[in-house]
């Protein structure tokens, strides 16, 4: 079995089982392993199979394939051996070779104790027969209430136990103390257990073993253990009693079984409040004078339901507090993206200014600022990244710093625009940014308007008509290709008139009634009270708020209004 295991990046810890004679591995979605970063090739390299091993190679990417971060990057087909390192851009994967089971004997019974999480445990795909075999006893474990089993043998011993495994797990808030706790306390209660462990399904369907705890000091080795045991367990949701496992049809092609020599075993599955399966607990011995009996299987079932509510409790809380760590990194974002904006409005004279942003969640796409240029004059900027959410302000902030060089580098709106273009196409993330760029100069007010696929200005003239500047002119929206150059359109500011700069999140807001706002309300409040850009602002702003009444925002929303004064 060969297999490639993520080890950072959007899919980290993810384990890609290789049995195909090619993967192709990139950002393209039809890639066989897809790599959402934006500096990796559509289809950046690939692994090959000859014979018995897989091969390395790249396929043209422009940042290159490594091995073991070997300071060149790899020409023509590399063979990749155990352990090896790949590294495309910035993640890297493990590429490893699961090597059949070796037999491990039973060694000598020192009492001493394995525990640990873990542990080189693999889990193991057996071949199984469907024959009944030895299999003595199984327990419908959703026929009856969590928690409140019969305990039908020596119940004095039993409750005792029972109470002792319910106290410890009721102390228990983590599942790094549950775990532990729960195989512990079954190794006291069922002294003849060599091996214990317990697997838990991940929320992609993967069986993970969380906890192992061995009798054996020398039992370090690679645990295997039998995924179609666990999963027969799962779905049929009964506990299950083998009194003599080596010899039980059901299990005779068990290579776990055989590796161990398990004489005897029993296995129950974990039980959420929706009575679906999380997981399953196991145990079994060695000793085939000590095997487990009907008795010992309703035990080990009623101990896996105490388990069950453990560990979904803990479950929850980890939940819980991941959720609040999510949250506090999100605040922390929503400051760090603020600080992105401006903090206080220009002060030219003779102009007034008027801005309002809002997100849709904690950080969002919008963007707009106010961006002194050397030679006294402005720039206007307003913008929205496609999308919203944390994608979407991590390109916002890279587009802020990227205009500011743009357009300190550049003299004309036109070629400030174009540069910015080819900069945001260069990170190659297949998302794409709309902008209205306008540069004033206060000392002659004549204005400059270039567009990357935004809404034009409304700008209203001192009679109450709106014109829309620049929307014969706008270009391709940002990031979708550097071949494209842009246009820029002129005219002079007079004295009254007021230039309004929007995202669609204020157009395009979306009442219950499932109506918009549209571009034609904001002109006709413009009409009306266009005159001071404050007064203006507000007065869309409070219109837009009426428009959604009890609705949710469904987009970020930013605003920009500037005027000469009269």
């Amino acid at each position: 079995m060969f297999y490639l295991t993520a080890n950072n990046g959007p899919a980290a810890g993810r384990r890609y089982d290789l049995r195909d004679p090619k993967y192709v591995m990139g950002r393209h979605p039809d890639c066989d392993i897809v790599i959402e970063v934006g500096a990796v090739s559509r289809n950046h390299c690939q692994l090959v199979r000859d014979g018995n091993a897989y091969f390395l190679e790249d396929l043209g990417s422009r940042n290159g394939t490594f091995l073991n971060d070997e300071p060149s990057k790899i020409d023509g087909r590399r063979l990749l051996r155990h352990g090896d390192q790949v590294r495309v851009c910035e993640v890297t994967f493990t590429y490893a070779i699961e090597a059949p089971p070796q037999p491990v004997m039973a060694g000598n019974m020192l009492g001493g104790m394995i525990d640990g999480a873990g542990l080189g445990t693999l889990l193991v795909d057996d071949a199984t027969q469907s024959g009944g075999g030895t299999i003595m006893s199984k327990l419908d474990v959703t026929s009856t209430s969590r928690g409140s089993l019969n305990i039908s043998a020596s119940p004095e011993v039993k409750l005792a136990a029972l109470v002792e495994i319910t106290q410890s797990l009721g102390r228990a808030l983590v599942l790094d103390d549950v775990l532990p706790n729960l195989l512990k306390a079954l190794f006291k209660i069922f002294v003849q257990a060599d091996r214990g462990f317990i697997v838990l399904e991940s929320p992609d369907g993967q069986l993970l073993p969380r906890w192992v705890r061995m009798r054996r000091e020398d039992a370090s080795d690679s645990l295997r253990i039998s995924k179609t045991i666990i999963r027969h367990v799962m779905e049929s949701r009964e506990a299950i009693l083998s009194a003599d496992a080596a010899s039980d049809e059901r299990f005779e092609m068990s290579q776990s079984i055989a590796d161990f020599r398990i004489r005897s075993m029993m296995c129950a599955p974990l039980i959420d409040s929706e009575g679906k399966a999380m997981g399953a607990l196991q145990i079994d011995t060695l000793d085939q004078r000590k095997r487990f009996q009907p008795d010992d299987l309703e035990l080990l079932a009623s101990m896996a339901s105490q388990a069950s509510i453990a560990i979904q409790n803990a479950q929850l809380l980890e939940s819980a507090l991941k959720q609040k760590e999510t949250e506090r990194d999100m605040k922390l974002a929503h400051d760090v993206q603020m600080g992105f904006l401006p903090d206080r409005k220009p002060d030219l004279p003779g102009y007034e200014f008027y801005d309002y942003y809002k997100s849709t969640d904690l950080i969002g796409g919008d963007y707009f600022d106010y961006i002194p240029l050397p030679d006294g004059r402005l720039a206007i900027v307003v913008a929205d990244v496609v999308g919203h959410g944390v994608a979407a302000a991590l390109l916002m902030a890279k587009l802020s710093a990227e205009t500011r060089y743009s357009l300190f580098s550049e003299t004309t709106a036109s070629a400030a625009m174009t540069m910015l273009n080819q900069r945001i196409s260069a990170l190659n993330i297949q998302r794409f940014v709309t902008m209205v760029l306008v540069i004033l100069d206060p000392r002659t007010h004549h204005m400059t308007v270039a567009s990357a696929g935004h809404m034009a200005p409304l700008v209203r003239k001192k009679t109450g008509e709106i014109i829309e500047p620049g929307e014969a002119v706008a270009g391709l929206p940002l990031g979708i290709t550097d071949a494209v150059g842009y246009e820029q359109e002129e005219f002079t500011i007079a004295a009254g008139e007021t230039v309004t700069l929007y995202t669609d999140g204020i157009n395009e807001a979306i009442a219950a009634d499932g109506s918009f706002y549209t571009i034609d309300r904001m002109r006709r409040h413009l009409e009306r009270v266009g005159e001071r850009p404050e007064a203006a602002g507000q007065r869309i702003i409070d219109d837009v708020r009426n428009h959604l009444t009890k609705a949710p925002q469904n987009d970020d929303m930013c605003l920009v209004c500037f005027g000469r004064k009269s």
